[in-house]
């Protein structure tokens, strides 16, 4: 077979291009222009200058290994062959076949089992392409940090797009970066313009970011953006609450099906991930494998069970490990409001004329006879809301209904803030939990009507005591800018803002828990759902205290009025219950949609069931309880597997500062003015390491600007940092910590790795005197598939030669070898022909151990391919059967087809990329 381009290329070797030298960083195949390089300069004209070359539009050359020079490295204690070789192990993507976890203890988190267990689904698949459907609160933001980090080192993770909604954008991006240290260029409306004005027009905007975050409503638009997403490959997308996308038709699910065709890597997040409709979950499974399902009316939780994991805070593996991290939530408590003489006489009103049916001169029949608990809810809110509802109606109404609202009107209008039940219940129950003048204490209060979030802004801070300054309102109205800036003040400890009102624009992905552990419902949703998302605000992981939820429940003596009682506090207490016993309250709705939840409840009432009836007489075809209801209830004991990656030095610290005095010649401190303190590294920023960090957001370099350079602070020590991330929460603006965790994915270790490689002449590899009886060649061998990707990686140690060739794991040799900081390089005088001419010998050597095994590694990698041709074969039958036109035909066999070409491309093929290392070689003092 043909070598693939793409493996004579493997990230970490050498390559020559118009004259000069360069570092491959990744090799991906194309399918017109040959393999895509992306490269770093590493001779003198082009040093440290990234570049792309296509090798059907470049003459590239690759290195032949038995060519390289041996050099002997006069470094003290060998310092350049030990980093050398542990740069080369760092770039080094791992292969397919090693499914286990590289760093799941390198981040700023606490290494928790159950956050890692997405890590290790994602890995198992032939494609990471899972949905995290945990519940609320767990921190599926960090599950997705450790899948990105993990790919990154896979060489998988090169450029990465996260669509989330716009309220979260801030919040995600500050996450993958103090916490992994992976940057993403944020592409809010401010973010867009700024592309805008600094890339020639119409040029395409998202090659200039190879890692980027940006607002689903903001990309959804077609028009704008979907012939350069087209153009686009990338290696991972996540979509956060991607429950919005499952709606086919719509842009958000035109735009999920364009990203999931242009990504190896799929990663979908959401607490509420279907709608209840088996149909239209089976979509949204199938943008992650097209073939898991064949009949989409007909399948089981065995079929999809690969592709996404569900857990609770009563799951076993959770409720295991969460410990202190946090605290049980506290009860739901019902505040009784006794409606005033004024709210009385809107509960007659809409009892006796609207819910009784006599506001209209015609029989009111389908929709229409919603809009009588329409105009309930937005009372039950606040007269400000109902008034507001009334206004709007009264604008197209005529005869009957007319006078009626009319009434209403002149009732709301004549209501004034004394008569609001509710008011003087929020107030004296804010005064007792603490919120006023000079108390630290926080809390959010939730409404379903802009009109009383906005009332409730201009007349609360008063009766408390509170500055206007203390109080955020938001609501879906808000710009995205000051939406970010809004729930980014609310989480500061240091900021002023004591109180936020907001609707349901937070109630879904957003964290209010880092300062606030007190939620009141000022009117509540008729969905258990709903409340579930709200109340999941500021009872998630992390939260320190226990949180405390309340619910204004209004109250009124008119007979038959449909009061808070008869659904508010009903669905208050049984959304407790259910996360009590369930963790969930999804088994109880039978539904998974909010929307779709109230809209049923709303027609049960109509037709005359209670609250009761509804939830507690069962479901019609509760469909999805077997996919959702189960899934990570059971105790997990196995620990998730860590991969076997061979290492030179104990930690990153001890790399990162060898690296820095080899580089900068045992003078970093006068080089990068270096100021070491424990734990703690500060230096100024050479060009090309602040080119890195240019993805970052502009608030954050300029924090850490001196003068005319950039300053970096940075720690290996996670105490330290999350004592710097916890001063920042503590400000009385939004600030980045002053102290970043040096994570082994950070821009400053993979640039350390680069300068690393680049110390060495072309094609040289390295001589150095350790423990050993004669001279052992340090082989690297890499097989790929036709998608570049490494299937095997083997670190082979050649001894022997030239009459008895042995080979062994180049880790066990370094380790027997003694090969490490204690190592003394005397200087000796050694004779590099001898091993010259042996180099041949060693290269053939490797060259055959990878032959004789290649079988026994193909099988290995091609077990989960056949796997899934099994699986495409049943997928092709079964969806045949089911097939009633020949359109549904067609797109069965366009999808084994292409499902199979991809099969075709994850196939061990052509021959393996072989690369001399260095040498180890007796001391000519033992050696005599």
């Amino acid at each position: 077979m043909s070598t693939p381009q793409s493996a004579t290329y493997a990230p970490g070797s050498r390559i020559l291009v118009r004259d000069e030298e360069w570092l491959v960083r990744t090799a991906k195949p194309t399918p017109h222009d040959g393999t895509m390089i992306k490269a770093v300069g590493v001779s003198e004209f082009v040093q440290d200058v990234e570049a792309t070359f296509f090798t059907k539009l470049d003459e590239v050359q690759a290195m032949r290994p038995e060519e390289t020079v041996l050099v002997r490295d006069t470094s003290s204690r060998f310092r350049q062959s030990r980093l050398f070789l542990e740069a080369v192990l760092r770039r080094t993507p791992l292969p397919r076949t090693e499914r286990g976890l590289a760093l799941a203890d390198r981040f700023l988190l606490d290494p928790l089992t159950y956050q890692q267990r997405p890590v290790e689904l994602a890995l198992s698949g032939l494609r990471p392409r899972i949905l995290l459907a945990d519940v609320v609160g767990l921190g599926k933001t960090l599950e997705i940090g450790l899948i990105l980090a993990e790919l990154i080192r896979r060489g998988r993770g090169d450029r990465i797009l996260v669509v989330s909604p716009q309220q979260v954008l801030e919040q995600f991006q500050r996450e993958l970066w103090t916490r992994f240290a992976i940057p993403l260029v944020r592409l809010d409306s401010t973010g867009i313009q700024r592309i805008q004005q600094e890339i020639p027009a119409g040029r395409n905007p998202f090659t200039y970011f190879k890692r980027a975050i940006i607002s689903v409503d903001t990309l959804k638009d077609a028009g704008q953006f979907g012939h350069h997403l087209d153009a686009i490959a990338w290696d991972v997308v996540v979509i956060d609450e991607s429950h919005n996308l499952i709606n086919r038709g719509t842009q958000r699910n035109e735009l999920a099906r364009r990203l999931a065709a242009k990504t190896d890597a799929l990663l979908l997040a959401s607490a509420t991930p279907h709608n209840g409709d088996k149909e239209s979950f089976a979509e949204l499974i199938s943008l992650l494998d097209p073939a898991a399902i064949a009949n989409k009316k007909d399948y089981q939780a065995s079929d999809i069970q690969h592709l996404y994991l569900r857990r609770t805070k009563i799951s076993p593996e959770v409720r295991d490990q969460i410990g202190d991290r946090w605290a049980d939530r506290g009860p739901s408590q019902a505040v009784h409001c006794a409606a005033t003489d004024a709210e009385e006489q809107i509960f007659t009103e809409l009892t006796e004329v609207w819910l009784a049916g006599k506001w209209s001169d015609e029989a009111v029949t389908g929709q229409g006879r919603l809009f009588p608990y329409t105009l309930l809810k937005s009372f039950l809110s606040s007269h400000k809301a109902l008034h507001e509802t009334v206004t709007a109606r009264r604008k197209k109404a005529t005869g009957t209904e007319r006078a009626a609202l009319d009434r209403l009107a002149e009732l709301t209008s004549a209501m004034t803030d004394r008569d609001s039940s509710k008011l003087n219940a929020l107030v004296e129950e804010l005064k007792s939990i603490g919120v006023g003048k000079g108390s630290p204490t926080r809390a959010v209060v939730f409404s379903e009507r802009v009109p009383t979030l906005k009332w409730l802004a201009e007349v609360v801070p008063a009766k408390l005591g509170l500055k206007p300054a203390a109080v955020r309102v938001l609501h879906g109205g808000v710009a995205d800018q000051d939406e970010q800036k809004i729930l980014q003040e609310f989480e500061l400890e240091g900021s002023e803002v004591r109180l936020l009102f907001t609707g349901d624009v937070a109630s879904e992905g957003v964290n209010l828990h880092q300062q606030c552990h007190h939620l009141i419902h000022y009117d509540i949703p008729w969905s258990l759902i709903r409340i579930e998302q709200r109340n999941g605000r500021v009872d998630r992981y992390g939260q320190k205290h226990q949180p405390q939820f309340r619910a204004l429940i209004l109250t009124s003596e008119v007979a038959d009025a449909k009061d808070d009682r008869t659904v508010a506090e009903k669905l208050l207490a049984r959304e407790e219950a259910a996360h009590r016993s369930l963790g969930s309250v999804e088994a109880v709705t039978g539904l998974y949609d909010a929307k779709i939840e109230e809209d049923r409840l709303v027609k049960d009432l109509l037709a005359g069931k209670t609250v009761e009836q509804v939830y507690d007489g069962g479901f019609e075809v509760d469909v999805m309880a077997e996919l959702m209801g189960e899934v990570g209830s059971a105790p997990v004991a196995d620990d998730v597997p860590r991969a076997r990656v061979p290492k030179l030095f104990e930690s990153t610290r001890d790399f990162v500062d060898a690296a820095l005095q080899e580089i900068y010649d045992d003078r970093p401190e006068d080089a990068i003015d270096l100021r070491r303190e424990d734990e703690l590294l500060t230096f100024l920023a050479p060009d090309d390491l602040v080119h890195r960090l240019s993805d970052l957001p502009k608030s954050y370099l300029k924090a850490h600007e001196e003068g005319d350079d950039l300053r970096l602070k940075v720690s290996f020590d996670r105490k330290l940092a999350q004592r710097k991330l916890d001063q920042a929460r503590q400000s009385k603006t939004p600030m980045w910590p002053e102290i970043a965790f040096l994570s082994d994915v950070h821009p400053m270790v993979d640039w350390l790795v680069d300068k690393v490689l680049i110390r060495l002449g072309r094609q040289q590899a390295p001589v150095l005197t350790a423990d050993v009886s004669g001279p052992v060649f340090l082989i690297q061998g890499v097989y790929a598939n036709r998608l570049g990707q490494p299937t095997v990686v083997q670190w082979m140690a050649v001894s022997g030669l030239p009459d008895a060739p042995t080979i062994r794991p180049m880790d066990e040799v370094l380790r027997d070898a003694k090969v490490g900081p204690a190592m003394v390089n005397r200087a000796e005088a050694i004779s590099l022909e001898a091993l010259q001419s042996l180099l041949p010998q060693a290269v053939d050597a490797a060259r055959g151990y990878l032959d004789g095994k290649r079988a026994q590694w193909a099988e290995a990698n091609a077990e989960p391919l056949r796997r899934y041709e099994q699986q495409l074969d049943r997928f092709q039958q079964d969806s045949l059967k089911v097939a009633q036109q020949e359109k549904q035909r067609d797109k069965v066999r366009t999808t084994v087809a292409e499902q199979g070409d991809l099969l075709a491309r994850l196939e061990t093929a052509g021959d393996p990329l072989l690369r001399v290392l260095a040498v180890l070689l007796p001391s000519p003092e033992t050696a005599a």
